[in-house]
């Protein structure tokens, strides 16, 4: 397999359909009965996970679910029932990948990690564009990790979204944030996008370089010693996280809990890191551990991907307004940009 490269062009193939389990005459047609989902159910369990600095703490794992699955539901996990399964290997969804834009370290040339720095003005800037590109492809759920700069670009993504739903997080730390976030309109929640931040998705730790110059660390250490922490697949730097590291967290998480979401034709976008998402990336392009030690995600760019049959389809970076060979492939995307013409007009 080639080794794949990730870069700023402007790519025009992007594709996805599926509107809502398949509900986008509900979803956008005023003439249609409305069916929403009850309210999200969220289960908090904490688990105890091992840093790699040998120190431990106590972490909280989000499992969304929701109740009642319905035409539109916001949540849905996957049927035991083989022929459900086999209904919903057939389904179609969308997946985008971004990267955060720059953070004020990035542009101090600052090793960040597990750092929780927010963006830059050039990070708000390309956040804001990688909303523009992403504007036309419908969006169910989006998760993010737990840190700041990836918030914030999932965010800042979807104000420039056409169809103007609101994301909202899920706050599960505790019962009383669970009774004091409710929503009880159900005409708002349907308006709404649920977003899950989950560590897991986090940039890996970089150990003793977080907040070091990367300049001063090479002249220290040495380019070639800098370059395999950096680079290499299964080095960590001092007291840090490896990629295989890295990844079996990022790519655990994926499978578990986003993977369904996608099985049941829910349509996701993903605000991550360069790692975690490298990690993912691996794993849906089926990478090898040499072939993602080069795979470079330029921040602020959206990737996308179909889901389609139990297989991923990598089309490339989306780019609004005028995306003619991404509805080529999939006429549920066409429709669903129909759809929001008609809104607006």
């Amino acid at each position: 397999m080639a080794t794949a490269v990730f870069h700023q062009s402007i790519g025009t193939h992007q594709s996805h359909g599926h509107l809502y389990n398949s509900g986008m005459h509900q979803e956008l047609g005023k003439s249609s009965v409305r069916l929403i989902s009850k309210a999200f159910e969220v289960d908090v369990g904490l688990s105890k996970r091992r840093c790699y600095n040998s120190c431990q703490r106590n972490l909280s794992v989000i499992q969304a679910s929701a109740s009642k699955a319905s035409v539109i539901d916001h949540v849905s996990s996957p049927s035991k029932n083989k022929e459900s399964d086999s209904r919903k290997k057939s389904n179609e969804a969308a997946l985008i990948l971004i990267r955060h834009g720059e953070s004020l370290w990035n542009e101090k040339n600052l090793f960040t990690g597990c750092v929780d720095v927010p963006l830059s003005k050039k990070g708000v800037e390309e956040a804001i564009e990688a909303g523009k590109r992403i504007s036309n492809i419908p969006v169910d759920m989006i998760y993010t990790s737990a840190l700041i700069r990836a918030q914030m670009t999932a965010m800042l993504a979807m104000t420039q979204h056409r169809r103007k739903k609101v994301p909202v997080v899920l706050h599960n730390e505790s019962e009383q944030a669970r009774a004091w976030s409710q929503i009880f309109s159900e005409d708002t929640k349907l308006q709404s996008i649920p977003v899950i931040a989950d560590w897991r998705l986090n940039e890996r730790m970089y150990g003793e370089l977080q907040g070091l110059n990367k300049q001063e660390t090479a002249d220290r250490y040495g380019k070639e010693q800098v370059h395999e922490w950096r680079r290499s697949y299964d080095v960590p730097p001092p007291n840090g996280e490896s990629l295989e590291m890295c990844a079996e967290r990022a790519v655990a998480y994926f499978k578990d809990q986003i993977e369904p979401q996608l099985l049941s034709g829910k349509n996701i976008m993903i605000a991550a890191h360069g790692n975690s998402l490298r990690s993912i990336i691996m794993y849906l392009d089926k990478l090898t551990s040499q072939e993602v030690i080069s795979l470079e995600l330029s921040t602020g760019i959206p990737m996308l991907y179909i889901f389609k049959e139990g297989k991923f389809t990598r089309r490339g970076s989306p780019a609004a307004p005028t995306e003619a060979g991404v509805y080529a492939y999939t006429k549920k995307l066409a429709l669903y940009r129909q759809k929001l013409d008609e809104m607006v007009h």
